[in-house]
């Protein structure tokens, strides 16, 4: 399935921009940061497509498939720096918040949208999509072929 399908039926990221634009946010970003933040989100969604995929593959139903990735989707989304900084989070929080990553995704992307300085956050956020979607091809790979024999 093509992202802009996937897109045209899930109505929340394609409108996550028009939201966002009629609440305020005023994006600094150039042509060249928008490429990024494409290529960025591009990256991070063949990961998370990979890493899914496998534990599809490994799931005993359909049921535990759709719900072994609720951890992805909805716990570490809210256990990074997506809506509070990670310097107010409890020490606990802070670290894992900081080690984990869905943090460098987003401080990259808030970075490059607002024109303030990027630093290495892209760097670790695409070696992190990288980490993840070698691992998640090598895991689906292993156990479709475990499956087939």
């Amino acid at each position: 399935m093509s992202a802009p399908a996937s897109c045209a039926r899930s109505p929340l990221p394609a409108s996550s921009p028009g939201v966002a634009l009629l609440v305020g946010f005023r994006p600094k970003a150039s042509v060249v940061d928008w490429l990024a933040v494409a290529g960025i989100v591009a990256a991070f969604s063949i990961a998370l497509a990979w890493l899914s995929a496998a534990l599809g593959l490994v799931a005993k139903s359909v049921a535990g498939a759709n719900g072994s990735t609720l951890p992805i989707q909805f716990l570490l989304p809210f256990l990074s720096s997506t809506f509070v900084p990670a310097d107010s989070m409890p020490a606990g929080v802070r670290w894992f918040s900081a080690n984990q990553p869905f943090t460098p995704v987003v401080e990259s992307l808030r970075a490059l949208l607002t024109g303030a300085p990027v630093g290495s956050t892209t760097y670790l956020a695409l070696a992190w999509c990288a980490v993840i979607a070698l691992a998640g091809y090598l895991w689906a790979r292993a156990a479709f072929r475990r499956g087939t024999r």
